[in-house]
């Protein structure tokens, strides 16, 4: 088996093998295309192509190619790990929803890598080797500029962030990963701040809190369309205990809050400090809303609902790459709650976490799916799922 980039579904490509240590496949990179797929485009991006930048996966394929192709991959994966049918209604009527602003300048958060002459740019597929840029044409022209424009010696590499009222934020990260100094350019004006500085996000009617290059939905359109699918899906009714997991900045739990009313809950959950810090400024005008710091694994969650005194209503959670896991799943499922909202950036830890579910009796009931990552194999989903 050949695992080939650069390549599409029906083309005949010429390849060149780049690795070949594993028993059973191979990767390679399609070198020249003898027969073209109709999605094949010219690359908008000039440092894209085989050996060369490593951070977009589909330059050469059209928009609309881009969201078929990623239905496919929802659907094989939820049918391969989820288990569900393939002719299952909610698979078959997939469609991957575009946001607004188009397939490029969308990235308004990203992560540079420094080699060891301070030349910013990106690594090369499956490699260590920097491609040294001079723009990215999916990251917002300020946050590119802020980085790729300039110098960043004794640097491993430089996070960037631009919030709402475009101020730009950068971290600079030693070779270890670990943030040194952070810096703020609000109008032109570059001025040193403490790291953990904070910046404006605006979603779903409100202004939010984040840290400055801390985790928000890297496409500028995300967050409003996940708080529709999420609040749709959720659908809280007054006097219920919604438990938001992986809570981050507070957004979701902020946004479902008013829902619940006076007399309804709204429980943050929520692992790194300083994006608590954020969830605790941008839930201090809701009462029924509160955040607890700590992991979100099988121990402490059992934990966390014996404390809460009472089984939530609703469960919405937005776990990393990696998913939630079989263990949480599990524990979830035995809250009864009447509707679990699983947010997913990764379309294969969905499938395996539907399938943890399905076990302890929920199933599957609602899917929907966002192209929040133009240009790249990756796509986010919400997913509804009830008792069965």
């Amino acid at each position: 088996m050949v695992f080939v980039r650069h390549a599409l579904p029906g083309e005949r490509v010429r390849v060149r093998v780049t690795e070949d240590r594993q028993p059973g496949y191979c990767r390679a990179d399609a070198v020249e295309v003898l027969e073209a797929s109709p999605d094949r485009v010219e690359r908008p991006c000039p440092y894209s192509g085989p050996g060369r930048c490593g951070g977009c996966d589909w330059q050469h394929v059209s928009w609309e190619g881009q969201r078929r192709l990623k239905a496919d991959v929802v659907r094989e994966q939820l049918s391969r790990l989820g288990g569900l049918e393939p002719a299952d209604p909610l698979l078959a009527g997939l469609v991957v929803e575009a946001l607004p602003g188009g397939p490029l300048r969308w990235r308004s958060r990203a992560r540079f890598a420094v080699d060891r002459a301070g030349t910013p740019g990106l690594r090369r597929h499956r490699s260590h080797d920097l491609f040294p840029l001079d723009d990215c044409p999916i990251t917002v022209e300020p946050a590119a500029q802020a980085v790729l424009t300039r110098r960043w010696p004794g640097a491993g590499a430089v996070d960037v962030a631009v919030d709402s009222a475009g101020t730009v934020t950068t971290t600079r990260l030693d070779r270890r990963g670990v943030p040194t100094t952070t810096r703020v350019l609000r109008a032109g004006a570059d001025a040193p701040e403490a790291a953990g500085g904070r910046a404006g996000r605006h979603a779903a009617g409100r202004d939010w809190e984040v840290e400055g290059t801390g985790f928000w939905q890297v496409h500028g359109s995300a967050a409003d369309a996940l708080v529709s699918a999420v609040a749709g899906s959720a659908a809280v009714r007054p006097g219920e205990t919604v438990l938001d997991l992986y809570a981050g900045a507070g957004l979701f739990g902020g946004a479902l809050a008013p829902a619940v009313g006076e007399s309804g809950r709204v429980v943050c959950v929520e692992a790194d400090e300083g994006a608590c810090a954020a969830a605790e400024a941008n839930l201090a005008g809701l009462p029924q809303a509160e955040v607890w710091q700590g992991e979100v694994d099988a121990e402490g969650l059992t934990g966390l609902l014996e404390e809460l005194g009472g089984a939530p209503d609703v469960v919405v959670l937005d776990p990393p790459r990696a998913g939630a896991g079989p263990a949480v799943s599990r524990v979830l499922a035995g809250t009864g709650a009447r509707a679990v909202v699983y947010v997913a950036c990764d379309p294969a830890s969905l499938g395996r976490d539907v399938a943890a579910f399905a076990a302890a009796g929920y199933r599957l009931t609602a899917l929907r799916a966002f192209d929040a990552f133009p240009m790249t194999a990756h796509v986010e989903c919400v997913a509804l799922l009830e008792p069965a």
